[in-house]
């Protein structure tokens, strides 16, 4: 069996409860369980849920950015539509000002703006944008628990 380290008291223990105790849910062993109410019985991690949970951990993440010439795509594509600053404005229920600074580049649109803009002109203003973050999650031995903290009255 697999032994990992009760949240509150630092024990090593086979059998871990989770447990609410004053708002936080804790990973708790059978004496620690008492302190608040127990949302779900032992939990007994097997050999591969243990590794995952300590090993390396290598995640992709993926995001969009905005396309370096943003500016000038935006500009030309309204002014190939025939529209001014101010109807343009109008249709993606912006302030005209709005549209000058991102126009003039003063400006950088939230994603939100900028997919309004992308469907009222029918250009393309974002690019994909992946990034490979490796997380590393070290043992619970390590540092502080709550527990090293309490101080238990006595029987």
């Amino acid at each position: 069996m697999t032994k990992i380290n009760c949240d509150l008291c630092g024990r090593i223990a086979e059998d871990l409860a989770k447990a609410v105790i004053e708002g936080v849910t804790l990973d708790v062993c059978k004496d620690c369980s008492k302190f608040g109410k127990v949302v779900s019985q032992p939990i007994r991690p097997g050999a591969k849920e243990q590794a995952k949970r300590f090993q390396s951990l290598q995640k992709e993440e993926k995001s969009e950015t905005l396309v370096e010439n943003f500016t000038e795509l935006v500009k030309k594509k309204r002014e190939a539509m025939n529209l001014t600053q101010k109807d343009f404005a109008g249709k993606i229920n912006e302030k005209e000002t709005m549209i000058h600074k991102i126009e003039t580049g003063s400006f950088t649109p939230p994603l939100p703006l900028v997919k309004k803009i992308e469907r009222l002109l029918g250009i393309k203003l974002t690019e994909e944008y992946s990034e490979a973050q490796e997380t590393v999650r070290s043992s619970r031995r390590e540092g502080f628990t709550l527990g090293d903290f309490i101080k238990v009255k006595g029987k």
